[in-house]
């Protein structure tokens, strides 16, 4: 049969039993067609939980075609034999066996000879990536080849294969720094032409291989990202998020394609990839109420199916963002149903940030808290990393004071004094620009230094911006007087990194402290950056501050 007919014929087929029966049909095969055959098989009888159908491989048909490959492989052109090893490859065909070493073992005699063509080293480096421990002198050998021929001729096709194969040999410590320069230089113009696939290879790369100094290339290809982000794959689209994350990119038409994309694909994307997306918004502190919300839907229905990792890592981001999805009863009544049957299961510190990220949301785990403050419980966190350290006991310790102010009717047991911490890390620290204009505009209205105090830790593990004493008539009191104190105020002042990116709404750590402080007796004053950074002098400053701190007198000595 024509080769032509033959491919045709053969692609139009889409179950390996087809494809033998057509096979058998055949008098006379060249080594490309019988390899084509494979490659199909391959295609159509493997997916990414692996080989569909094992019992495929014992078929007569297909032995035969692998025993022609085993010893005939010096006959075979260079086309039918790549092409054959990238298929039993795919088709998890043991690395070790005859076959296969038969096949790698003449593959590399031709490259060392120089027989193979630019599309050969392609076919052989992608086959070698595919294996668990390819040689790393066989993928450099491959490189060399390559770079006998013009860098600046290279297709994409080739320069991703190079990337990956530098991915490998980096591993083994080899430096290939100007190979690198001179493939970034390459790449750049290439990009408005790249694949999904090779973006997201390239991304992924370039992060690996540590490639901040190319910022023109990565920077590009973030931006060319986005219109691939409908058409990425789970393992793509979570190569591309890494790589915004290490490269510290954060482009509001990216996020706006996730917005786009996730809710349309939250029912068939991967738990993993629903995992790395909200590790993104974490992470960039991006509160999208699209993506927040269809993730709170498949929550709810997939619940079930998610290992105790991607549980925390759906429902973590609602308490760092400070955001209650419309569907928030029934998001966390299934959370809590999930917590009953699989609490066991859960690794120490993961069921501690879980727990922890609720309370920030005023979601109140009362069932679950008893093992937390467990001396049983405690034991595990400290033996497992990062242990006790001050983080994980300044969650303890807000775990045990949100019992204490907001759920008066818990009786059980109380986090033991010793695993407590006097005061908070401060996990957003004030903006020292804003910090320094509120400082001088509280000096302008309240004449003298010693009516304000600055960086006040409280005894209640909080620490205040400003503190400002009033006494039962509502005058000001020295900051340091400790008498005959009627009212706290406490200023919060509250900078960008305080509230989600793009946005005013504050962060989950940051709300729970204001509303602790108000429960603690405090009036709490914010003073949010976007309500003062149009203010253009001391004065005006000194004006805004008297009308939030001291509203009943605002306006009677002007």
């Amino acid at each position: 049969m024509d080769e032509q007919l033959f491919f045709k014929r053969l692609n139009n087929l889409c179950t390996s039993k087809d494809i033998f029966y057509f096979l058998t049909s055949l008098e006379v095969m060249s080594d490309t067609m019988a390899a084509g055959a494979l490659q199909r098989i391959s295609e159509v009888e493997v997916d990414d939980s692996g080989l569909k159908n094992p019992a495929l491989l014992e078929n007569e048909v297909f032995r035969a075609l692998c025993f022609q490959f085993e010893f005939e492989s010096s006959k075979l052109s260079n086309t039918g034999l790549l092409n054959a090893l990238q298929a039993l490859i795919k088709l998890r065909i043991d690395p070790q066996s005859t076959l296969m070493t038969s096949l790698l073992s003449e593959s590399e005699e031709r490259l060392g000879r120089g027989q193979l063509t630019a599309e050969n080293l392609c076919s052989l480096g992608e086959s070698l990536l595919e294996l668990e421990s390819p040689g790393c002198a066989t993928l450099e050998q491959i490189v060399n080849h390559m770079q006998e021929r013009d860098v600046q001729r290279w297709s994409p096709r080739e320069i991703v294969m190079v990337y990956r194969i530098l991915q490998v040999t980096a591993r083994e410590g080899k430096q290939c720094q100007s190979l690198l320069n001179r493939l970034n230089s390459v790449t750049f113009p290439t990009v408005s032409q790249l694949s999904p696939n090779f973006t997201s290879v390239i991304l992924n790369s370039l992060a690996v291989l540590h490639q901040t100094r190319a910022v023109l290339l990565v920077t590009a290809l973030c931006k060319h990202s986005v219109k691939h982000v409908p058409y990425f794959t789970d393992h793509e689209l979570v190569n591309v998020l890494e790589a915004f994350l290490y490269f510290g990119q954060n482009l509001q038409i990216f996020t706006e394609a996730l917005e786009r994309h996730v809710p349309r694909s939250i029912l068939t994307m991967h738990p993993q990839t629903v995992s790395k997306v909200m590790h993104y918004c974490c992470k960039k502190m991006i509160l999208s109420k699209p993506i927040l919300d269809a993730v709170a839907e498949g929550f709810i229905s997939s619940a079930d199916r998610l290992t105790t990792d991607q549980i925390a890592a759906y429902i973590i981001p609602f308490g760092t963002l400070n955001y209650l999805p419309p569907s928030a009863s029934s998001l966390f009544r299934k959370l809590e149903a999930v917590l009953h049957t699989r609490l066991r299961h859960f690794q120490p510190h993961t069921l501690l940030n879980l727990l922890h990220s609720c309370v920030l949301i005023q979601r109140y785990p009362i069932n679950f808290l008893p093992k937390i403050f467990s001396p049983y419980f405690l034991q595990k966190l400290q033996a497992q990393p990062p242990g006790l350290n001050r983080v994980v006991m300044s969650q303890l310790t807000q775990l045990f004071l949100t019992v204490t102010l907001e759920c008066p009717f818990y009786e059980g047991p109380k986090l033991l004094s010793k695993y407590q911490v006097k005061a908070c890390p401060m996990p957003h620290t004030p903006d020292v620009h804003l910090f320094k204009r509120v400082k001088t505009g509280l000096l302008y209205l309240l004449k003298k230094r010693i009516y304000f105090a600055s960086e006040v830790s409280t005894p209640y593990f909080y620490v205040v911006d400003f503190e400002i004493k009033l006494d039962e008539e509502g005058l000001v009191l020295p900051a340091a007087q400790l008498e005959e104190v009627h009212r706290r105020i406490a200023l919060c002042v509250d900078g960008q990194n305080r509230f989600c990116a793009h946005s005013h709404n504050l962060l989950g750590e940051e709300a729970i402290k204001q509303r602790h402080l108000q429960l603690l007796g405090y009036e709490v004053v914010q003073i949010p950056f976007f309500e003062i950074e149009s203010l253009q002098n001391t004065r005006k400053i000194a004006d805004y501050l008297h009308k939030k701190i001291f509203p009943c007198t605002y306006g009677l000595s002007n």
